[in-house]
């Protein structure tokens, strides 16, 4: 039985309405992870079961995103302004706000599979809901949990003069949960997968496009365009540069890319972009850095320092704004398609984006095509563009114009004849980037959304059993042509902590606490051990701060594992490279000691020999011993003098004088939160401001603070000119 035609609603409430009179008061309802949520579709769902106890309603999700908020007055004018400019417009999820506020009805729960980096630590429904899974497992944990409701937002166009849809940001789990639900249709169970149209979302290709009949129902209204939620730019720390260029030199040119969100992701493209742009000056950091000395071996033996001369192709689960900056610099630039033959003939160099003679008649010998050509054959060859689109088939023979010539290829004539009067110019659908799902600023969206069709088309967004793993069926990719498009594999992503024997941490703390979630983390090491010559490349920052105290992020061990020792491979800090792969426990103690921070590592040492995990008289060596952060600074900054390594180098959501307040309150909050002798000298040393000095005033502006009514403002303006005097900012 064909999937019928959708019901088109324009309101809300009777979309919901009808999917529950048609599904009962049982509802699981899956949402997808991030951006894609059905916001006004998800909240008529909650409305509904709050209102009447008898609905049964599980939210089944991840990573729910939400606005800023804040917790002080001073906090609020800070933040209230930036927010709505941000912000405004976009509808909030009200099951998310009533599990902040502990408000959940008895008859609603929420259960994710990943979370906002440390956002739900003390949510108690949060932890206890969780969902541990590979995101490649998603679809099937969400179709365990008895999901019959399925909603996103998606956009609209006509492709050939017909309406199609577009999943958009999130085609990564809903193409396989729809299949999964359509299925149990057909077995009788009764289920609703709703669209729900938001034309802010860029139109995106590949399997991202579907037909309206994947849908039982469609909310279009443009009332409920509501605005995309964004990601704001985090500052990039000298560390994160550090790290970003460590990962970099691991990358190899003609090859794939993975990466994530986030301050460190940012990182590596920014060193990918100085390796590309300004080589000089990008070998210049190494050398001062001591980059060269140090790794030179390891970035040798599978990365490189050179200009990406055939560049790299992006095959990642998180579609991130990093990539359109890497194409439009030239990094991200081979192609790949989506077809084995061709894929093979591109790896050898014997076909390219001009189609030639040669390149055809190697596609017969390989057999791409038959001798004696079939419509299936010509259809291909139309579709990649090795043939003109005028080139047709009748008995037996080829026709295009005026000529006609006999399909048996075998003939030598036949085959020059195709060759003089068959060919195209050149090669079509090829794809610079496989994703699986997209998230970020603003400006990341109206990137996407100003590409002409052919730029977007080479975004081939598609789900997560074709991205983050091999093995796959129908209708993605097998796994011989993935062998093929994801050549020189590194798969870059960030973690938590990492033990001396070379496991990690990147989900959760000691208690079982979530901090996140697995996501593709895993799947991406498994697939680097798989690939014959890809390497898993795992991205830490050697150290965490809480107020003054500073710790370790390479511990001995650790009570919580996310990808186990014996997948142990790169592990990169600001401090440099440990190659772990293949390595006995005492080589992979002593490079993991190499790049931690040097108030730790002697302690660290003292462990490993106290487990007999390492010689007794081993010492580390002495260039490794000078790990500091305030090396870090001084190589960076004669650097930063010429304009390299600026903490927002892709643009900053905050305005400057925003930036310069933020970290004030951030500095004045630590201070407050230290003990109370020292929120008692901060206040006693506000308190002898007795005048506002000049350079203050356009930040106290910004807080609406410049004219002070009462004592409580009097008291906030006094904190605001002791915290940016603190800092250095006035």
């Amino acid at each position: 039985m064909e999937n019928k035609a959708p019901g088109y609603y324009r309101d809300v409430d009777k979309c919901v309405d009808q999917v529950i009179n048609r599904i009962g008061k049982k509802i699981v309802l899956g949402l997808p992870l991030g951006l894609g949520k059905a916001n006004h579709i998800a909240n008529g769902f909650f409305k509904r079961a709050k209102e009447d106890p008898e609905i049964d309603l599980t939210i089944i999700t991840a990573l729910s995103l939400e606005k800023p908020s804040w917790s002080s007055e001073l906090e609020r004018r800070f933040l209230e302004p930036f927010v709505e400019r941000i912000f405004g417009g976009y509808v909030d999820l009200d099951y998310l706000k009533a599990m902040r506020k502990g408000e959940l009805p008895d008859n609603i729960r929420i259960k994710e599979f990943f979370t906002k980096a440390g956002s739900y630590l003390n949510l108690r429904h949060a932890q206890e809901n969780y969902i541990s899974s590979n995101y490649t497992h998603a679809w099937r944990d969400i179709m365990d949990n008895g999901v019959n409701v399925a909603a996103q937002i998606v956009c609209k166009d006509e492709i050939d003069g017909k309406l199609c849809y577009s999943t958009s940001c999130n085609p990564e789990v809903t193409l396989d949960v729809a299949k999964g639900m359509r299925k149990l249709e057909k077995s009788g169970k009764k289920i609703a997968m709703i669209g729900q149209v938001n034309q802010n979302l860029p139109f995106m290709y590949g399997d991202a496009v579907v037909e309206p009949e994947l849908f039982t129902d469609v909310l279009d209204n443009p009332d409920c365009y509501f605005r995309l939620f964004s990601a704001p730019k985090m500052a990039i720390t000298n560390a994160d540069f550090m790290i970003g260029l460590h990962a970099g030199t691991l990358v190899k040119d003609d090859g794939t890319l993975q990466i994530g969100i986030g301050s460190l992701g940012d990182a590596l493209c920014y060193g990918l972009q100085l390796r590309q742009e300004k080589n000089e000056q990008y070998m210049d950091v190494l050398k001062s850095a001591g980059v060269l000395d140090k790794f030179s071996s390891e970035i040798k033996k599978v990365g490189g320092t050179e200009k990406f001369e055939k560049g790299l192709t992006g095959s990642t689960e998180m579609l991130v704004d990093g990539y359109l900056h890497l194409i439009n610099s030239g990094v991200v630039k081979r192609k790949t398609y989506n077809n084995e033959h061709i894929q093979r003939l591109a790896n050898e160099g014997r076909i390219d984006e001009k189609i030639t003679p040669e390149a055809f008649k190697v596609l017969v010998e390989r057999g791409a095509v038959n001798e004696r050509l079939t419509q299936k054959n010509l259809d291909f060859l139309k579709e990649f563009g090795i043939f003109k689109p005028d080139v047709h088939l009748e008995d037996g023979t080829i026709i295009v114009g005026d000529e006609i010539i006999e399909a048996d290829l075998a003939d030598p004539a036949n085959l020059e004849a195709v060759t003089k009067h068959c060919l195209g110019d050149k090669l079509k659908k090829d794809i610079l980037i496989h994703g699986g799902f997209f998230l970020g600023p603003n400006n990341f969206y109206d990137d996407l959304k100003n590409m002409s069709r052919e730029e977007r088309e080479k975004i081939h967004m598609t789900s997560v059993l074709n991205v983050n793993q091999l093995y796959s069926s129908p209708p993605y990719a097998s796994e011989e042509l993935k062998f093929l498009q994801r050549k020189n594999g590194r798969f870059i992503n960030a973690c938590l902590m990492v033990t001396l024997t070379g496991a990690v941490c990147s989900d959760a703390l000691e208690s079982g606490q979530i901090i996140s979630g697995v996501g593709g983390q895993y799947n991406f090491v498994a697939q680097a051990h798989a690939l014959p010559d890809a390497r898993s490349i795992l991205m830490c920052k050697s150290t965490r701060a809480k107020g003054k105290d500073v710790s370790s992020n390479l511990v001995w061990s650790y009570g919580h594992v996310t990808i186990p020792k014996h997948l142990r491979d790169f592990i990169v800090t600001e401090y440099g490279v440990a190659d772990l792969r293949g390595k006995c426990d005492k080589d992979v103690i002593a490079a993991l000691l190499n790049i931690a921070d040097s108030r730790f590592q002697e302690d660290l040492l003292q462990e490993a020999k106290n487990a007999g995990k390492i010689p007794d008289n081993y010492q580390i060596p002495e260039k490794f011993k000078n790990n500091y952060p305030e090396r870090l600074k001084d190589n960076l900054a004669l650097f930063k003098k010429e304009g390299l390594f600026q903490p927002f180098p892709y643009g900053a959501d905050f305005t400057n004088e925003e930036l310069v307040i933020g970290k004030a309150l951030r500095g004045l909050k630590e201070k407050m939160s230290e003990g109370l002798g020292s929120k008692a000298t901060s206040i006693g040393k506000a308190m002898t401001i007795l005048s506002i000095p000049d350079a203050a005033i356009p930040y106290l502006k910004r807080l609406d603070l410049e004219n002070p009514a009462t004592g409580k403002e009097k008291m906030m303006q006094k904190l605001v000119i002791y915290a940016l005097s603190s800092q250095g900012s006035i």
